[in-house]
């Protein structure tokens, strides 16, 4: 019998944003946003958060693999400013209870 192997085309990926010190939303995508915020906080993984540390995790959506996070990823950081916190309010209006 072979052992079975999951997957990974069937592994969801997520687009994140994270608030920075200063106030500044940084856009990545990851298999699993909460480790790569606790990364983020740690210093780890990205450089732009030598100079203002990660505070919150604070949007997140759901794509079905790494590509189509990677397409949406590259949408988002073209947003502006203005466009980005509305989807961070939106998100948290609708994860409220």
């Amino acid at each position: 019998m072979s052992e079975q192997v999951p997957d990974q085309a069937m592994k969801p990926w997520y687009v994140y944003l994270v608030r920075a010190a200063n106030g500044s939303l940084y856009c990545g995508v990851s298999d699993d946003p909460q480790r790569r915020f606790l990364a983020h906080q740690k210093g780890q993984g990205a450089r732009y958060f030598k100079t203002s540390p990660a505070q919150a995790l604070v949007y997140m959506e759901q794509w079905p693999d790494k590509g189509e996070a990677l397409r949406q990823e590259r949408l988002v950081k073209r947003l502006r400013k203005s466009a980005k916190e509305a989807l961070v309010a939106a998100y948290d209006s609708a994860s409220a209870p």
